[in-house]
């Protein structure tokens, strides 16, 4: 689990008006609920956040708020962006507590996908058909990723929920739910050439007769000559 850090400071003012104003001023409008304290409104600066989002550790992570000179246990609930602008409109944070199961989406790490022999030699064709996984755990044992070893997968087979490799304490939270037991990965075989790239006999043959043609015209001419 990263050390992951983030500064935040009370907002008094809410409204649409007054997180427009936040946003001119270079702050990010937010809000920080769950455990035993109420909602709090918080505001953030914009350039800081967005250099977090960026890093994909942020967002399957405990993180470390500094707020009114005190430290809070967060994680990155949800988060807004502008339609068509670098710009974060509002971010969503929830206490955690040490000793209360979260539930919570990290991606997956796929590994030896190139180097497995049904793909370098086989040619088979790696199908990630998950790139997340949802799991259950307490906030201590949170991983930042889940490893998917691709490296003895032959042409045909896949990789399961039940079949991955979770750390300690670590649960796939579909699976706890009752849920299928899903695919995360499968090699397949390589497609051939599509058949609509192949030349077709009906191109020729108008080829052939748009000569034929074209010819025709060529005598008609000399003749009226």
């Amino acid at each position: 689990m990263s050390d992951m850090k983030i500064n935040a400071e009370v907002r008094s003012a809410q409204g649409t008006g007054a997180s427009r104003r936040l946003r001119r001023a270079g702050k990010v409008p937010g809000v920080l609920y769950g455990g035993q304290s109420g909602a709090e409104m918080i505001e953030l600066d914009h350039k800081e956040t967005l250099q977090q989002l960026k890093k994909e550790v942020f967002h399957a992570s405990i993180l470390d708020m500094s707020l009114a000179g005190k430290a809070e246990k967060v994680l990155l609930r949800d988060y807004q962006m502008h339609p068509w602008r670098t710009e974060i409109l509002h971010v969503d944070f929830q206490r955690v507590s040490a000793k209360e199961k979260i539930t919570m989406r990290v991606p997956l790490h796929f590994v030896n996908e190139e180097s497995a022999p049904s793909v370098k030699l086989g040619g088979g064709v790696v199908n990630r058909i998950e790139s997340e996984l949802e799991v259950s755990c307490l906030p201590g044992d949170l991983p930042e990723y889940i490893e998917v070893d691709c490296g003895e997968l032959e042409i045909g087979q896949s990789i399961h929920l039940s079949q991955l490799n979770l750390p300690d304490g670590v649960e796939s939270a579909h699976l706890a739910r009752g849920g299928e037991d899903l695919g995360v990965v499968a090699i397949q075989k390589a497609r051939g050439p599509a058949a609509d790239d192949e030349p077709s006999g009906d191109s020729e043959d108008g080829e052939d007769a748009a000569s034929a043609e074209s010819e025709s015209e060529e005598k008609g001419d000399s003749s009226e000559a």
